[in-house]
């Protein structure tokens, strides 16, 4: 295996990733692939190069041709990181006002005109490749949603690492809960431990206390912390080389109402029937009845007000996405939350969120922290 640095995987990953990207170009009857920065570039060539006015592309021909990387020259120390070198790519260089990009993108393709486009790429550059070729360029997503919601052995490893740390995390949450305090001190708190626990950074601290937690997306606020008070904590970062946690517990300052714990409990249950309906074979939106089901029943279906869950990986939301509707299939490597919430607009809410893995006999979970709803 080739050699590889805390930033990326190996070289042979991205080879192996490149070369199925030419399967699916070929089978979408597509000439070529372009890929400018974002999650799908550091997908397929362990790039974070980011994106700015002057345009970096990975140009990936379906005729098997050695793909391209068509990059600023002032740009190339942010190629060097990549598995780029250690593949053989060609590097096309160009330099403000003496060269066309565009041009250049074009010239790495030998034959053929459609072309498919990541879905981040900006308008300033995908209109000028759209003057380039005879066709308009068509969205890549297809191709790059196969590629990318199949986890690879590497890419659970990272997720596994992931979601430890943030386990790691919310076991310290006695130490910054405390009545008093506000959501914004102890999401300040939650931040540092994130990176402290082995994340690169805090991608999202939700501290939704009180009648905070009625708002799924809440995030922080100069609210006190009161005795009683549920509060909802949504936290997530990223691991080298770049995925993603994302886990939910929710916890009560002193005993809780007996109305509250009656109607978490039902969560509870509504949560663990959707983990352990994940395995291979069922839909998306299977997943998503098994957790709507016991919340109907107890008479909270109208309190569960989002879909069950959504892919993570290079990004924190990305297919596949479970929720009503969706008959995808799933797949051994696809990973995902299970993540249903009950929501009392002013009064209070929980959520209870792991993210899943499918395996060849079922689903393994890669949080592990107590689901109950936790007393400070």
């Amino acid at each position: 295996m080739s050699a590889h640095t805390d930033s990326r995987f190996a070289a042979d990953v991205y080879g192996a990733r490149l070369e199925r990207a030419v399967e699916l170009i070929r089978a979408a009857h597509l000439d070529a692939l372009l890929i400018t920065p974002g999650p799908d570039l550091r997908y397929l060539i362990g790039s974070a190069a980011e994106s700015f006015e002057r345009l970096t592309c990975l140009v990936i021909p379906a005729d098997g041709a050695t793909p391209s990387v068509v990059i600023p020259k002032l740009e190339l120390a942010s190629l060097e990181a990549s598995a780029a070198g250690e593949l053989g790519l060609q590097v096309l260089e160009w330099v403000d006002g003496t060269d066309n990009p565009y041009a250049l993108v074009k010239s790495a393709l030998h034959v053929g005109s459609r072309v498919a486009v990541a879905d981040v790429m900006p308008a300033l550059h995908l209109l000028p490749l759209a003057e380039s070729f005879t066709g308009l360029p068509v969205s890549a997503t297809p191709v790059l949603r196969e590629l990318r919601m199949i986890k690879d052995a590497a890419e659970v490893d990272a997720l596994r690492r992931a979601g430890a740390a943030i386990d790691r995390v919310h076991a310290r949450m006695g130490e910054f809960l405390r009545v008093g305090r506000t959501e914004a001190e102890v999401g300040r708190d939650i931040e540092d431990a994130i990176v402290a626990e082995g994340h690169t950074e805090a991608a999202f601290v939700i501290v939704g206390s009180g009648p905070h937690g009625g708002d799924p997306h809440h995030r922080v606020s100069e609210r006190r912390i009161e005795a009683g008070d549920v509060v909802v904590i949504d936290i997530g970062g990223s691991v080298e080389p770049g995925y993603y946690s994302d886990s939910t517990r929710t916890y009560v300052l002193g005993e809780p109402d007996p109305e509250v714990a009656a109607r978490y409990a039902e969560l509870e249950r509504a949560q663990a029937a959707a983990v352990a309906a994940v395995r291979p074979g069922v839909t998306a939106a299977s997943v998503d009845a098994a957790a709507r089901k016991p919340l109907t029943e107890a008479g909270l279906g109208h309190a569960f007000v989002h879909r069950t869950g959504h892919g993570i990986g290079l990004s924190v939301h990305e297919e596949p996405y479970i929720v009503v509707g969706n008959d995808l299939v799933l797949r051994p490597g696809m990973a995902f939350s299970v993540e249903p919430g009950i929501y009392f607009r002013g009064e209070w809410g929980a959520r209870i969120e792991d993210i899943v893995v499918v395996t060849d006999e079922g689903g393994e979970s890669l949080n592990h922290r107590p689901h109950g709803l936790t007393v400070l």
